[in-house]
């Protein structure tokens, strides 16, 4: 035992421990059922190329300061111009992650006299980014549409003389069910409010052109959508598009962007050409489409278990030691699945994550299902 100034945190991950929660660094190791490069991108040969060629272009790999400093590169331009353009916003900005934009988004739009409100189930970023914010928040149970309305109409009654900030994800991370956005949207136009969409496991892979689930919404006034650019368009950072008076006032006002190393110029090409490749191989996203499709089909046959609809299966497991053991057991067996255990899911839903990309094909669901089959009944 560790005495002194250190001993309070190994307490901590003692406890951690105890309650099957403490985390740890996992090599990347067999077949892929856990990352978000759902359309295979993250080794594209275009990707590759584009690199290259902004390098050999003399793009340099930094950035060198601040996007108000000197870190304002032609790249991050280009691609905020282009990104506006695919997406249908009216202006983009681009962060250097999903988590960075949703931080700056939440702790700078909503002002001291409006309302956030989130769905119980909204990403920690978002989270994160609200704590930080001037104004009072509430979760709504998850896509539930009464609980958005009954919180605003609270507020309302109780003096709230702001604006509403409605604030989803269009596709969950951890369930992989679609929020109800055309409801959503209508809600917010009729409360004078804000609708803000968090579409990284969207982006890419739905939506006309893979241009996310909001694709018939995003462009109107009080849409705010996030894309994130390290999932399916297998790069990283983040494009948030909203009004350019929106945009404008992070630009002045959001600390997160205007206290950070603007991100890599390589990375906005890179970006760059992954939208492009989005716009030019829809084979992608149609042989995406059969493969998840038959990953639920086979989840439900193989262990009865009802599948999401989406690439993202939950399987739920309980308890957070059972769900680490048959994720264990499945990784020495050649198949990378992790366990997903509170905080970042409520307590007692403890869960494999399964992931469904082009990094698979039809046999290796299948083998890894027949695996996890056997696991789950032997793992008690």
């Amino acid at each position: 035992m560790i005495a002194g100034a250190l001993g309070r945190y190994e307490r901590t991950l003692a406890g951690l421990g105890r309650k099957g929660r403490r985390r740890a660094l996992v090599a990347q190791e067999g077949v892929d059922f856990t990352s978000n490069d759902y359309l295979g991108l993250a080794h594209s040969p275009r990707l590759k190329t584009a690199v290259l060629s902004a390098l050999e272009g003399g793009v340099p790999a930094g950035a060198g300061g601040s996007r108000l400093l000197r870190g304002n590169h032609p790249e991050h331009e280009a691609l905020e111009v282009e990104a506006a353009a695919f997406f249908g916003a009216d202006r983009a900005l681009f962060f250097g992650s999903g988590y960075a934009a949703n931080v700056a988004l939440f702790s700078t739009l909503p002002q001291r006299d409006d309302i956030i409100v989130h769905d119980a189930l909204i990403h920690a970023s978002a989270h994160e980014g609200i704590t930080a914010s001037k104004a009072p928040a509430v979760a709504a149970s998850h896509n539930d549409l009464d609980a958005f309305a009954d919180a605003i109409h609270k507020w309302r009654s109780a003096g709230g003389t702001g604006h509403p900030w409605i604030a989803v994800e269009s596709l969950y991370s951890m369930d992989g069910d679609r929020a109800p956005l055309v409801e959503l949207a209508a809600m917010a136009e009729e409360h004078d409010g804000f609708l803000v969409i968090d579409e990284a496991h969207a982006t890419g892979v739905f939506g006309r052109g893979g241009r996310g689930l909001s694709a018939a919404l995003e462009g109107r006034e009080n849409v705010v959508v996030l894309h994130t650019c390290g999932k399916a368009l297998g790069v990283s950072g983040a494009l948030l598009g909203a009004h350019a008076i929106l945009c404008d006032y992070l630009v002045n006002r959001a600390r997160g962007f205007i206290y950070s190393t603007a991100p890599s110029p390589l990375t906005a090409a890179a970006v760059r050409e992954a939208l492009r490749i989005a716009a030019d191989e829809p084979q992608r996203r149609a042989e995406f489409d059969a493969l998840h499709t038959f990953a639920n089909a086979a989840l439900a046959a193989t262990l009865g278990v009802e599948g999401s609809g989406s690439q993202i299966l939950p399987v739920m497991i309980g308890d957070n030691g059972r769900a680490v053991r048959i994720a264990a057991r499945l990784r020495s067996e050649g198949f990378d699945i992790r366990a997903i255990r509170p905080p970042t899911v409520p307590e007692g839903t403890a869960r494999l994550r399964i992931a469904i990309t082009l990094n698979v094909d039809r046999t290796a669901i299948e083998q890894m299902l027949e695996r996890l089959k056997v696991a789950m009944a032997e793992e008690r």
